[in-house]
């Protein structure tokens, strides 16, 4: 299955054409910069999303709290592990070529990619974990489905992949990430509640510091429905 849209009438080549076509008119300083941003940047940037997140999650207050959210986003990941492991027999089976293989004029700004180009890695990488963030914590996660969108902007960018390897690599990230979510929960929940209980490494999951503070009796207590932001809730809890 090694000849996917071949033809330069087609859709999916005319897009990779228009955007690797931007490299053309581009500085070189500039084109290094999306190169480097492509290859190392996105993918560092998340990893330090998930880093930020984990260290607030562990402020939920409670140790339940804590942990289910800390479980989640130690999953976001995980995911990503796991879907890239799903994609090497998909790019097994379908074998397509890097579009520069068979299409002329394509600005290469990366050298060295002998692999095949469906799906791409660095996609499915980066929605794995915008996606498995979301769970988490839908503004981390909204940030993070954010970065994995520039992520396949890029390597179409760089010419080392066509846009329906992107699309490919974020419908396998997400599926994933999404579709998993259940049953890691149920297996990370009781660990990371576990880990919490723990005196020297219980850190990691709940910060005890951190905790529920009785208001005074003459105060009316706020249900929790009320005082929670909606735009904190996270999908885990």
């Amino acid at each position: 299955m090694a000849g996917l849209d071949e033809s330069g009438s087609n859709p999916d080549v005319g897009l990779l054409y228009d955007i690797n076509g931007l490299a053309k008119d581009t500085p070189s300083w500039f084109d290094g910069v999306m190169t480097f941003v492509g290859e190392y940047g996105l993918l560092l940037a998340l990893v330090l999303l998930v880093v930020w997140c984990w260290w607030g999650q562990r402020k939920r207050g409670t140790l339940d709290d804590a942990a289910s959210s800390v479980a989640a986003v130690v999953w976001a990941p995980l995911a990503a592990g796991i879907a890239v492991l799903v994609n090497i027999p998909i790019r097994g089976f379908v074998e397509r070529p890097r579009p520069f293989h068979d299409h002329q004029g394509i600005e290469l700004l990366l050298d060295g990619k002998t692999d095949y180009s469906f799906v791409s890695d660095h996609a499915t990488l980066a929605m794995a974990m915008g996606a498995g963030l979301f769970v988490a914590n839908r503004k981390f996660g909204l940030i993070g489905i954010g970065l994995a969108a520039l992520e396949g902007f890029c390597r179409v960018f760089m010419g080392v992949h066509y846009p329906t390897d992107v699309v490919g690599g974020f419908a396998l990230g997400t599926a994933v990430a999404l579709l998993l979510s259940p049953l890691a929960m149920a297996l990370l929940t009781p660990l990371t509640k576990a880990i919490g209980r723990s005196g020297r490494v219980g850190w990691l999951v709940w910060d005890r510091k951190v905790g529920p503070v009785a208001a005074p009796l003459s105060e009316t207590k706020p249900s929790p429905a009320a005082s929670a932001d909606p735009d904190e809730r996270d999908l885990a809890a």
